[in-house]
């Protein structure tokens, strides 16, 4: 799902992803010196922040994705950046101050047990933060793309039914992984696109279960599908998205 090049994200989801990494550090309530853990990296935009933070020799990041890790090597010198899913971190029990994912835990295969690696590779007292796309309440970035899809295809997986795309279900995955103290906020970003076909593009890049769905379509029923979306959005316009996140302790 994710085996694009780096560039490909970064013009589809880092967009969005960018701004949204320095609210998930706020609610970590990261302090200079800890030592953090990145989970799904992607091509580094938490990272990046991480960085900024606490400086690069105590920064720490996994992907499953071969050239996002590459591409995270390449842009942030110095972080200890693996090639591992959230199910299976290569860390001993304790390593970190505090491990974040950042829209990932609605990928995950197992995400109480991706929840429950980033709780075992945490030290005691330390912090645990995530956050999803408010895909089930249709405020997500992509949302408008799936409203257009409903439309044509109302049996097609619009994401809203993925781990913590809810509000609460978050909190839920935590309490299961046995996070303690366990609290729910909301975050919220707002990216301008300067025209319709700027917001368009990347979704023919083949990039998340977004750009799958495109990539299955022939040439008529994607046209379909783009017309649909222009008919939804203005020339120029600007997309305010949500997320759920979460922040425990272990």
């Amino acid at each position: 799902m994710f085996v694009v090049p780096a560039e490909s994200y970064d013009r589809f989801m880092g967009r969005y992803s960018a701004p949204l990494a320095p609210q998930l550090a706020e609610l970590a309530r990261l302090e200079a010196g800890q030592r953090v853990l990145d989970v799904g990296c992607g091509p580094g935009a938490l990272t990046a922040e991480l960085v900024r933070r606490v400086g690069n020799a105590n920064v720490a990041a996994v992907d499953p994705s071969e050239p996002f890790v590459a591409a995270a090597r390449e842009r942030q010198p110095g972080v200890d950046v693996r090639q591992a899913t959230a199910e299976e971190l290569p860390f001993e029990d304790g390593a970190f101050d505090a491990a974040l994912a950042q829209l990932v835990v609605h990928f995950m295969s197992d995400p109480v047990r991706g929840l429950g690696e980033m709780r075992r590779v945490t030290r005691a007292g330390g912090v645990v933060a995530a956050c999803v796309w408010d895909c089930a309440g249709h405020t997500g970035p992509l949302s408008p793309f799936w409203a257009a899809v409903q439309e044509l295809d109302p049996d097609a997986d619009d994401e809203g039914s993925r781990a913590g795309a809810r509000e609460g279900h978050l909190v839920e995955l935590f309490d299961e992984a046995g996070l303690r103290d366990v609290e729910e906020a909301t975050l919220s970003v707002s990216v301008p696109h300067a025209s319709f076909d700027e917001w368009w593009e990347p979704f023919t890049m083949g990039v998340g279960p977004a750009g799958a769905y495109v990539a299955r379509l022939d040439a008529d029923a994607r046209a379909t599908l783009r017309e649909r979306c222009r008919a939804h959005l203005p020339e120029d316009f600007t997309v305010t998205a949500r997320a759920w996140a979460a922040r425990g302790t272990v």
